[in-house]
């Protein structure tokens, strides 16, 4: 058996299969070395029973993840991973590999992540090339989960959404001043409750206030990353995004595409179904 792994700060993804077969699904917290430590890991993984009765079956694990981003980090998944899945090898993953093998076909791409944060980068047919993107939620992540829940929140605490959505930020959320300092700055896993704020936006989706304010952030993006991208390696690249953000907002993210005269290939909403693929024919 082997299991792929698509991990972001908010949720992870497994697929697990049998000689090219699917045969477990299972969703679980987010792993980001960033954030977790091998403790942290070891739970998650000890109160799922699936894991539990198939830890000695899996033989390879491929965790592409969010934070995955030297050795040092990835040492902190090998490790936790390797004492519970005691006969597997372990194989650890930047996310924007994942976004790559799951939308370019082992051809050239400039790959785009949107979802709990964002991220872009280039890709030959055979590897990222590396940048200096992916700054996190504290100072980029534009477009992102993170990055329109950071901004709600500071327009809900400056008194600047529009009267219409703020009754319907205040009906659902009561947050003042106090409690989001608190959530923020003191307590664990401040990107995941920035993140949360996403499901309103959602819900409200054809609110003209949503429309424009998640535009705005695919805009940032674009300008900060994307259209930079095109300038070094190319007009003609095939451009692709993955991640629940860009899905579930295609049609703001093709329009602001659009306005900016850039034509994507693909929106995959969740890049594990591809790397599974991928990942069973080589096995």
């Amino acid at each position: 058996m082997i299991a792929v792994v698509y991990s972001g700060s908010r949720f992870a993804t497994w697929k697990i299969a049998d000689k090219d077969k699917e045969v477990l699904d299972i969703r679980t917290q987010g792993i980001n070395p960033f954030f977790n430590d091998e403790k942290y890991i070891l739970n998650l993984l000890n109160k799922n029973i699936k894991f539990i009765h198939n830890a000695e079956k899996i033989k390879k694990i491929y965790f592409f993840g969010a934070g995955a981003t030297s050795q040092e980090r990835n040492e902190v998944i090998q490790d936790a991973f390797s004492k519970f899945f005691r006969y597997s090898k372990v194989y650890v993953y930047h996310d924007l590999e994942a976004a790559a093998k799951a939308t370019c076909n082992d051809e050239p791409g400039i790959v785009c992540i949107m979802g709990s944060g964002s991220n872009a980068a280039y890709f030959d047919g055979k590897k990222i090339t590396e940048n200096n993107f992916g700054l996190g939620y504290a100072i980029a992540d534009e477009g992102s989960a993170n990055w329109l829940g950071k901004m709600l929140i500071k327009q809900h605490l400056t008194h600047t959404l529009p009267a219409d959505f703020k009754r319907i930020f205040n009906k659902k959320y009561d947050l003042d001043k106090k409690l989001v300092l608190d959530k923020v700055y003191k307590q664990a896993h401040p990107n995941l409750f920035l993140s949360s704020f996403v499901d309103l936006l959602l819900e409200n989706k054809e609110h003209p206030f949503v429309k424009d304010f998640v535009k705005k952030g695919f805009s940032l993006f674009m300008d900060t990353y994307l259209i930079p991208l095109r300038e070094q390696y190319g007009n003609q690249q095939p451009i692709h995004f993955v991640g629940t953000v860009s899905a579930n907002f295609e049609d703001y993210l093709l329009e602001v595409a659009q306005e900016k005269d850039i034509e994507i290939r693909s929106v995959v909403k969740e890049p594990i179904y591809n790397l599974l693929n991928y990942y069973a024919n080589k096995n």
